[in-house]
């Protein structure tokens, strides 16, 4: 059996049944499948997913039963097979039914059959196939074209006109550049450059942070470079907020959501190790990915802590030159790079988040020194959760007040969709 889409099958399985993360469970299947084109299985797997609606829309024109009649095994080894052949171009058609059979017989035992038969009728049927009626109905041919939930796309458009939100749901299917931030305690920027280059990787600078570089080749984050801790992944919109941060050599800095530690470990870099940074999180499994990066990127000014942000910590009341709170959210701005976001449904979890970002950037103000500054940011493109929970934060805050904000768009920037919205506490007289 062919490793690379055996690998794919166990990456779509995890997101379907276990609700795994794309990209952890990518990586993860790839170790342990060892397939012999890593890149083969995530272009795979990424079109897979991020055309998920599509393909079970074509599936169910396929199926005499419908969809709902398939068992998820099923499912995903079609939806594997019709995105070979509609879209990798790459792929032989018998490469692609033979290799679902083969998936089928190991997976799918005794439906081998069906699944030749349905990957047949698509490679004879598959341009006949339409598209619902936009004039009809916009929100569902915008859902089933792009593959987002509607809710998604019916909250876009009470926001943007559709023009807009058509080209945002297109920037959202785009596969990202990839972007290092390179680590100021260990090289400088043409230095950087210049390694990464002579092991043959295609470097340009980054946009909108001058510490980043977008970077083209294989195998990045196995270099010595990296190893070596000169730089960390990071999208420029998540750099941005550490810049809006602007940290002081020696300042106090309370960091409420820290884990996994991208943010917390850039402010770190800028700090040049002077100062200090409490980093908390709920989690405790989760701080120690921040303890185990500082040691490979030489930051020796983090000290982590267990804390459940709702609350307030008494012994940092007012102790803190600047605090960070990166919301969690329905990180709509990232569904780039974790296309599975797209089919979240729209639960009372969701409705409740901007009541519980409220409650933690309330609790969190309570750290700011007078004079000092308030950052609240998120990885979503939600009014609702951007700039209506600053609002009531300012309306029932009226020590603080804004500086700037932005929302950073995919379609508009070329970053992850990004809210950043910088505060300071008025000084006391």
């Amino acid at each position: 059996m062919d490793a690379n889409r055996k690998t794919a099958y166990h990456t779509l399985m995890d997101v379907e049944v276990k609700s795994a993360y794309s990209n952890i469970s990518l990586n993860h299947n790839i170790i342990l499948g060892k397939p012999s084109s890593p890149a083969f299985v995530r272009e795979l797997v990424y079109g897979a997913l991020k055309n998920k609606i599509l393909l079970d829309y074509t599936i169910d024109k396929l199926v005499v039963k419908g969809i709902d009649s398939i068992k998820v095994s099923d499912l995903t080894i079609l939806r594997m097979g019709i995105y070979q052949l509609g879209y990798m171009n790459s792929v032989p058609e018998y490469a692609a039914v033979n290799e679902s059979v083969s998936l089928a017989k190991r997976f799918s035992r005794g439906r081998e059959g069906f699944i030749n038969a349905i990957l047949r009728s698509y490679i004879n049927d598959r341009y006949s196939l339409q598209l619902p009626d936009r004039d009809e109905d916009e929100v569902k041919y915008l859902s089933i074209k792009y593959s987002y939930n509607p809710w998604i796309i019916e909250m876009w458009l009470k926001e943007y006109d559709v023009a807009f939100v058509e080209e945002l749901l297109i920037a959202g299917n785009k596969t990202p550049e990839l972007t290092i931030r390179l680590n100021w305690l260990k090289v400088l920027k043409p230095d950087l450059i210049k390694l990464l280059e002579e092991k043959g990787f295609e470097v340009t600078q980054g946009k909108i942070c001058d510490n980043a570089l977008h970077v083209k080749g294989s195998a990045l984050l196995e270099s010595n470079l990296y190893k070596e801790g000169m730089f960390s992944v990071q999208d420029e919109a998540s750099m941005l907020v550490s810049v809006m941060l602007d940290p002081k050599h020696g300042d106090t800095i309370v960091d409420v959501c820290a884990a996994p530690g991208g943010k917390t470990l850039a402010v770190a870099e800028r700090m040049n190790n002077t100062g200090q940074i409490i980093a908390m999180d709920i989690y405790k499994r989760k701080l120690g990915i921040i303890d185990k990066e500082a040691k490979r990127l030489g930051v020796k000014n983090i000290v982590t802590k267990t804390w459940d942000a709702t609350k307030t910590d008494p012994e940092m009341v007012e102790k803190a030159d600047r605090v960070l709170v990166d919301a969690p959210c329905s990180g709509l701005g990232v569904i780039r790079r974790k296309p599975e976001i797209k089919y979240k449904k729209q639960s009372t979890e969701m409705e409740m988040l901007p009541k519980k970002q409220l409650s933690i950037l309330k609790s969190s103000a309570r750290y700011v020194k007078p004079g000092g500054i308030l950052i609240y940011s998120s990885c979503t493109i939600n009014k609702a959760e951007n700039q209506d929970v600053i609002d009531e934060f300012l309306r029932t805050s009226v020590e603080f007040k804004k500086l700037e904000a932005i929302q950073l768009l995919p379609n508009v920037n070329g970053t992850d969709g990004f809210f950043i919205c910088k505060m300071q506490r008025e000084e006391i007289l």
